[in-house]
């Protein structure tokens, strides 16, 4: 890990993944793309993490997939949330909210006296 690019925590992938697709039907570069610009170029995302991640979100409902064309004509896969996509999307923000305030706490924490 360098100070400009860090490595996601297991975990993270998914809600920006989520993130990224409640703007609209993106193609999964479009998503690595959408990441990336909005962390200002810290987080570089892995085509192979990206499909595992999207993947993952298809099996358990969250996105669809159907072939289109992309904006330079090329043939490509894109994906959408569903219902149960955009639920997960309200969830999973909550709790990495919960989990980021979490850890703020603990580095803002001191140690008890000792007894």
């Amino acid at each position: 890990m360098t100070t400009n690019s860090l490595d996601l925590l297991q975990g993270t992938l998914d809600v920006l993944v989520l993130q990224a697709l409640s703007w609209g039907p993106m193609h999964g570069y479009a998503v690595a793309r959408f990441i990336n610009r909005g962390s200002d170029g810290t987080f570089k995302v892995l085509d192979g993490a990206l499909y595992t991640s999207l993947h993952r979100m298809e099996e358990r409902g969250w996105v669809e997939s159907e072939w289109g064309n992309s904006d330079t004509g090329k043939r490509a896969k894109f994906y959408r949330l569903t219902a149960a996509g955009r639920r997960a999307v309200r969830s999973e923000t909550t709790n990495w909210n919960d989990y980021v305030a979490a850890v703020a706490r603990v580095f803002a924490a001191t140690p008890e006296p000792a007894r």
